[in-house]
């Protein structure tokens, strides 16, 4: 069966060159500290929030991960909102400033996967995917 009603359209977070500029300076400095004090100062970038995470969990801090991808998700929820997003439709991977958010609901997923909340970690890896299948594909699978 054909789905018969439009797609709503995609939702496109707005850039926040400030937040991005402090980011690069951390990736080259390439400590925890570092880019904690990214999130400190721009506490609504998921992407600082979504490298906490992601080093976190490299690291196997594991409950860290999950609080730090929560963070960087709660917060791209609520800028998804502010942008017009009603609950579904696409939020491209294409869109750089998306991947803060589309990082840390991976993040979350595989977080949540580690700590033992598999339902958890199906639901973020399936709304992945609803957001765009190209994030979940551009993203490592382990």
């Amino acid at each position: 069966m054909q789905n018969l009603l439009p797609e709503p359209p995609a939702t496109l977070l707005p850039a926040d060159e400030a937040a991005e500029a402090a980011l690069a300076e951390a990736t080259g400095t390439d400590t925890d500290e570092a880019y904690a004090s990214v999130a400190a100062r721009f506490p609504t970038s998921c992407a600082a929030w979504g490298a906490l995470g992601a080093r976190a969990l490299a690291e196997g801090a594991t409950v860290t991960a999950y609080a730090f991808a929560r963070t960087g998700y709660h917060r791209g929820l609520d800028q998804l909102r502010r942008n017009g997003w009603r609950g579904h439709g696409p939020v491209p991977w294409s869109h750089t400033p998306n991947r803060g958010f589309l990082r840390c609901l991976y993040l979350l997923s595989r977080a949540a996967d580690a700590i033992g909340e598999a339902d958890e970690a199906a639901r973020c890896a399936q709304f992945l995917r609803d957001c765009d299948p190209a994030a979940a594909d551009a993203l490592p699978s382990s």
